[in-house]
């Protein structure tokens, strides 16, 4: 068996006195999506933030790809450069047109020529019907396809873990759809993907895995027949029945 891409261990976060996460283990394998969901305050952003060194950790150790990268010492932004992530909020940079946002880290960060790194941003904004926008500013761009600008410009360095954290919920309705069609397409290519989603039914369809997060514990994780069809814990059963009915 290959080893998990990703795998935490013990991973422990505090802010003053609010313990947020307290002892989490999880192993991502490759080309595995898996959906963190829990309610506000479960941890969920927390622990994307943590893997992403966005956050220093109180205890536990991290491991990316066999590498510990939260030994004392580790380049975090070399470590960020591995790893693709999209907010809730799509983190644009206005000045900028949709290509040059796209293509900033594989120019600046990863030393890709400017000709090669637009060539492939292109390729991917015309996967996603944005080609035309390319020359435009984020402004002109409605909040789904700045928020598909935002994922094609996390992958377009090939990273090897891709974090969403609620990418749909500064979205208007109308707008959810277009997104979660790129996470898709995404699955479909093979992308190792940890999300975390308050999209139950987009959750129980694409992942996995589902990992149910509660005051900063695993609580529960299983395939999402096994989560959101038979849960186990009563505090699993009690979360769903506010999506689920």
């Amino acid at each position: 068996m290959t080893a998990p891409v990703l795998r935490l261990r013990d991973v422990r976060k505090s802010f003053g006195i609010t313990e947020v996460l307290r002892g989490i283990d999880l192993d991502v394998d490759a080309h595995e999506v898996v959906a963190l969901i829990g309610a506000s305050g479960s941890g969920k952003s927390t622990l994307l933030r943590t893997i992403n060194l966005l956050e220093p950790l109180n205890d536990g150790q991290i491991w990316l790809a066999g590498v510990d990268i939260s030994a004392p010492g580790v380049a975090a932004d070399t470590v960020r450069g591995r790893i693709g992530v999209v907010f809730q909020h799509f983190n644009l940079f206005p000045h900028f047109s949709v290509l040059d946002n796209v293509t900033l880290a594989s120019r600046h960060v990863h030393g890709i020529p400017r000709g090669v790194a637009e060539a492939r941003g292109l390729e991917l904004l015309d996967r996603i019907g944005l080609a035309d926008q390319a020359r435009s500013f984020p402004d002109r761009l409605s909040g789904g396809q700045q928020q598909r600008a935002a994922i094609v410009r996390a992958i377009a360095t090939n990273p090897e873990v891709l974090l969403l954290d609620e990418i749909t919920s500064a979205l208007d309705p109308e707008l959810v759809t277009e997104v979660l069609d790129l996470v898709r397409d995404l699955k479909a290519d093979g992308t190792t993907i940890v999300m975390a989603t308050h999209e139950m039914a987009f959750a129980r369809d694409v992942a996995d895995r589902v990992v149910f997060l509660d005051r900063g514990v695993v609580a529960e994780q299983g395939t999402p027949a096994e989560v959101f069809g038979s849960p186990r814990e009563a505090r699993t059963r009690e979360f769903l029945s506010r999506f689920l009915g």
